[in-house]
């Protein structure tokens, strides 16, 4: 009996039967011939839509029957199109297959599956390691204790501790931090980021399943996601429904002795508009959802999204641009103007392959233009730079680089630098012909609409959280002013994925928005994901429901009212369609509705739930204005 029930499921799965518009267009073509009674063919022509869309209904029936007796609105349609075949309404069966499978096909063609982001999440895992010799190695060889070599440009092939050389690693595949860490002997680095510069070498601590990389791949896989899928209603209440309608027509039967008002009672009691309530929702609403910028990639995603009383937020990249900008020069001599001093180190830092230097000659030029030419250029992995500008001597680096020149640094100016690390900035210090002049500081920007985004939607009601993996200071620097209470800084992927669990776990449903190859595992875990589809990454994007194409997240507040809207309106087409039912059964119980009539009608109400749902592909929230939609200027925190 399995052996059978898997042949069955294997043919429908293979052929696609259910989904195959195909079949539905000669369906509907051979519908309307029967309709007009044109019968070029032996038999009635409706007898096709029954071949095609009704003979995978009986079989999915069947199935769901012998296999574990599930009862499924198929169950009560299956027996509705036997009945109307055994008294001749071939014209009834056929049209109530082809109203069930059009709903399935609406339904189907909402849902996008893929593994594609694990997939590249596993492709970015390192297939080789160096090791000391020089001699390249599967990275699966590579043993704890080993030592290794990485070279500028190379990513880290497993988790371990610097044993020489200095660098400057990405970490973002992990943290999502924007910056880039400076990284010296007896720091660890993790497998998965990236050697900017300079040429290390390293001990394994961690190999194979135990290092970062690959515990970020079994997230990705285990992420308890919570999402499975909404039960359609008719599936969820088929058992009653089948069971009021089989009573409902024994017993018509047994007071009449007219098996055409039994036959018309199941055919009206087909869940047609059922069916067709809640997919026809769905894709109106995905429409609507598109023009604003939004791709919906699974087919309840609104529904869950519907659902949510909490938006946990991602930071780089997501409410801010992830890239480096220069926040404040301050010269400390009056010999030396901030925008000499700018100018200066800009010079300077022309030939750095460091991101920070790079990010001060690009904030430069925005500004100002012209870089001066340096004629002399040295870099110190993980210390910092040294030039000479316009007949100056120029060093730029950290704390340790200007002491290692024997530079003496003034009180107030550590003072100073001090109190804007503590708010976040990344400080570069200066100094010119041997005497500190000042210090740069670096930050990352928030995204224009971002400040007003907050605000929106906790007007509409929902809880906004911040969880990044930048450190603290950087975080409540970007975070408070927008208006975020709650704010979770230094997570590891593992710990947003705890953050979000905890917050479901405490009766909030949660939609989290990111971007980095880092938020795929809270993308997975959280009610629904949504990820920012422009200049994020394909990973998250491929572990998310909902993806920002346009990089934009001023019209989230109206996805999120569409979201509720949508519900709104699946729920009003439920009790429509419920109502049209059971008035339809007294009339086919009294014998005022005929099978082809009582077909009619319920075909009647799945076309007046289908304008309803349609009401949503241009819907709008009437308060919202131009003004509304447009993103702040130039918002940024200094």
């Amino acid at each position: 009996m399995n052996t059978m029930i898997h042949r069955i499921n294997s043919f429908l799965e293979a052929g696609g039967i259910v989904k195959d518009l195909s079949f539905l267009i000669l369906s509907a073509i051979a519908l309307l011939f029967s309709f007009l009674k044109i019968h070029f063919l032996p038999f009635d022509p409706a007898w096709v839509a029954i071949l095609l869309c009704g003979l995978p209904i009986m079989l999915e029936a069947v199935v769901g029957l012998i296999g574990s007796f599930d009862i499924k609105a198929d169950v009560l349609v299956a027996i509705a199109l036997v009945a109307s075949i055994v008294i001749g309404e071939i014209f009834v069966a056929g049209e109530v297959a082809f109203i069930m499978q059009l709903g399935a096909l609406l339904e189907e063609r909402t849902v996008a599956k893929s593994r594609a982001g694990i997939e590249k999440l596993i492709a970015l895992q390192p297939m080789t390691a160096r090791k000391l010799n020089a001699e390249v190695i599967p990275v699966e060889n590579v043993q704890v204790g080993d030592y290794l070599r990485v070279l500028p440009g190379e990513t880290v092939p497993v988790d371990g501790i610097i044993t020489s050389g200095a660098t400057s690693i990405n970490q973002s595949v992990l943290t999502g931090e924007s910056l880039p860490e400076d990284k010296n002997i007896g720091d660890s680095v993790s497998s998965g980021s990236l050697n900017q510069y300079g040429t290390f070498e390293m001990e394994a601590t961690r190999v194979g399943a135990d290092s970062s990389i690959q515990r970020m791949v079994c997230l990705v896989e285990s992420a308890d996601t919570g999402k499975a899928k909404i039960t359609h209603l008719a599936d969820r209440w088929a058992t009653w429904i089948v069971v009021i309608a089989l009573l409902s027509a024994v017993i018509t039967y047994l007071v009449t002795g007219q098996i055409i008002r039994s036959v018309t009672i199941l055919v009206v009691f087909c869940p047609c508009a059922l069916v067709l309530a809640t997919p026809t929702a769905i894709v109106a609403a995905i429409g609507n959802a598109s023009k604003q910028g939004f791709l919906v990639r699974e087919g309840d995603a609104l529904e869950r999204l519907g659902t949510v009383d909490t938006v946990a937020f991602d930071k780089t990249g997501t409410l801010t641009t992830g890239n480096l900008k220069v926040a404040e020069v301050v010269s400390i001599t009056p010999n030396l103007s901030d925008g000499d001093l700018y100018r200066l180190v800009a010079g300077a830092e022309q030939h750095s392959e460091h991101p920070l230097g790079q990010a001060i000659v690009t904030s430069y030029q925005k500004e100002y233009g012209q870089i001066p030419e340096a004629s002399y250029f040295s870099m110190q992995p993980g210390l910092g730079i040294a030039a000479e500008v316009m007949g100056q001597a120029v060093l730029a680096g950290n704390l340790n680089w200007l002491k290692d020149k024997s530079v003496a640094l003034m009180p107030d100016m550590l003072h100073m630098s001090e109190e804007a690390m503590q708010m976040g900035y990344t400080v570069i210090y200066v100094a010119v012909n041997g005497q500190a002049v000042g210090y740069l500081t670096l930050s990352d920007t928030v995204r224009p609409e971002s400040k007003k985004l907050i605000s929106d939607i906790q007007a509409l009601g929902y809880e906004p959280v911040l969880l990044t993996g930048d450190h603290r200071g950087v975080a409540e620097r970007i975070a408070k002013p927008m208006g975020f209470q709650e704010i979770h800084s230094d997570l590891l992927p593992e710990d947003k994925i705890a953050k979000i669990e905890q917050l479901q776990s405490d009766g909030h449903r949660v939609a989290m928005i990111g971007d980095g190859i880092n938020d795929a595992p809270a993308l997975k875990t959280a009610t629904i994901g949504l990820a920012m589809g422009n200049i994020g990454s394909d990973i998250a994007v491929d572990a998310s429901d909902i993806v920002l194409v346009e990089d934009d997240l001023a019209a989230l507040p109206h996805l999120l009212n569409l979201s509720k809207r949508m519900m709104m309106t699946i729920k009003r087409n439920l009790a429509f369609s419920l109502g049209l039912n059971f008035v339809a059964i007294i009339l086919a119980m009294t014998g005022i509705l005929t099978p082809f009539v009582g077909a009619l009608v319920h075909n009647a109400g799945s076309v007046v739930v289908v304008i309803n749902a349609v009401i949503l592909l241009n819907w709008q929230q009437k308060h919202q204005t131009k003004s509304q939609t447009q993103t702040e200027q130039n918002y940024r925190i200094a």
